[in-house]
């Protein structure tokens, strides 16, 4: 995003964004800021620059700080530019105790990247995350709003081979195709 581009959301997007900002009451349009970032981080490129958060704030009516502060929290947001296919991997105790900690070093050294980096193509970015309610099926990482379970090295193998040859734009937790919808 250059800088001298204006920050602006798509009008498929921009409907999307006053229609989830009319399911709260008059006054209480910071409760649709969650849905909203989801919609901003899909529409500018996977992430959350600092500009595209003060526009969300100026949609909302809400300082910028309260923007940052929620974007900062949850890691599903992504606060710097990140790969195509963003790999979370559970880390919370029961994908800890199955093997996460074993997945997470062998996509660093597959990946020639570390926890929280890009890899050099841009396709991939490896982050760790609080429990994503798999326990179950542990362990498990996750690529966008796609489960992968049960997972073995050679099952990872596969799914990144599968990103290679499918992936042509950023996938997120809200896709382009929803902000049509």
């Amino acid at each position: 995003m250059s800088a001298d581009k204006e920050i602006k959301f798509s009008d498929d997007a921009y409907a999307l964004v006053q229609k989830i900002i009319k399911r709260y009451p008059e006054g209480k349009q910071k409760s649709a800021l969650i849905p909203i970032l989801h919609v901003a981080q899909a529409e500018f490129n996977g992430w959350l620059s600092a500009p595209v958060m003060d526009y969300v704030a100026s949609l909302l009516n809400i300082t910028s700080i309260e923007v940052y502060e929620v974007a900062s929290f949850y890691t599903m947001f992504n606060l710097k530019p990140v790969g195509k296919c963003v790999i979370e991997v559970c880390r919370t105790g029961p994908c800890w105790l199955m093997g996460a900690e074993d997945l997470v070093k062998y996509l660093e050294k597959k990946l020639d990247i570390k926890e929280g980096q890009t890899t050099a193509d841009g396709m991939f970015t490896l982050k760790t995350a609080e429990c994503l309610a798999s326990c179950g099926t542990a362990p498990m990482m996750q690529i966008g709003e796609k489960y992968h379970e049960n997972l073995t090295l050679n099952k990872v193998d596969q799914i990144l081979d599968e990103c290679r040859a499918t992936v042509t734009e950023p996938i997120s937790h809200w896709s382009k195709k929803e902000i049509k919808a």
